[in-house]
């Protein structure tokens, strides 16, 4: 058994909203090796859940910052600064669109709706890394996580699929920039997950029993197992890996149908 340990390591997790974000499940593999974690969340109101997550968790801090502000993200990595000096690791699980443009027709996308998808979902990954560049050291890591939708057309995900496009995009170009300074950059793509982000997509109950269904395995990938995979593609056991998508969805993204 490979044991894993980041006593030595410091990493900033950004966009955990409860227990059943990807984000904790992530999170949660760090600190169980000994890494110091910061984490930011947007809006007081996410704070007491947070705040319960972290309870006897040591070597911890939050900060509330909304990842889609200068001003917030300047003053985020000014706290990493002054609690870490240097950071290893950075998690991008950040991701929104108005439900009124999943509910309806993808065509009928408003501007508004797509410049808020774009800005929130896929923009704040490049703005995120350019101020966390400093920070980081030969061997830093950066994860973010997408879905399928950005590949094939998935009902009612509308333009959060275009957004998920466009972080992976963000996360090749990112991968080519940062690469000589020894910062990997990937992107996980996890399968259907019971998240409060799942509960804005119409339908997704029916989606989450079809995909468990067609996928090789025969049930959905857990929020364990995208931790798992972060841990992999974070630490340097992930050292050769950079600007790829990963799938951890129990190989439903390979079938396009399953014969009973």
């Amino acid at each position: 058994m490979i044991s894993i340990d980041l006593s030595d390591k410091t990493a900033l997790v950004m966009g955990v909203a409860n227990a059943r974000s990807l984000g904790w499940a992530i999170a949660e593999k760090l600190l169980e090796a000994g890494c110091r974690v910061g984490f930011s969340y947007q809006g007081e109101r996410l704070k007491p859940e947070l705040d319960k997550l972290l309870t006897d968790k040591v070597g911890t801090w939050t900060l509330q910052a909304d990842a889609t502000s200068e001003d917030d993200l300047t003053a985020l990595f000014a706290k990493v600064r002054e609690e870490f000096g240097t950071l290893d690791y950075l998690v991008h699980s950040i991701g929104f669109a108005p439900r009124e443009a999943m509910e309806g027709r993808f065509i009928d996308t408003t501007p508004a709706d797509w410049n808020t998808a774009m800005s929130v979902s896929a923009y704040t990954l490049v703005s995120i890394a350019r101020h966390a560049e400093p920070l980081l050291r030969d061997g830093s890591s950066i994860v973010s996580l997408t879905y399928h939708a950005s590949q094939q057309v998935v009902p009612k995900y509308n333009v959060m699929g275009v957004a998920k496009a466009a972080l992976e995009a963000a996360t090749r170009y990112l991968a080519s920039e940062m690469g000589a300074a020894g910062v990997r950059v990937n992107s996980i793509s996890a399968g259907p997950m019971r998240t409060i982000a799942a509960r804005s997509i119409p339908g997704f109950g029916g989606m989450y029993d079809k995909a468990a269904k067609a996928a090789p395995l025969g049930r959905n990938a857990t929020p364990e197992e995208v931790g798992k995979l972060a841990l992999f593609l974070l630490s340097d056991l992930g050292s050769g890996v950079t600007g790829e998508v990963v799938y951890v969805d129990a190989g439903a993204h390979i079938m396009t149908m399953k014969l009973d």
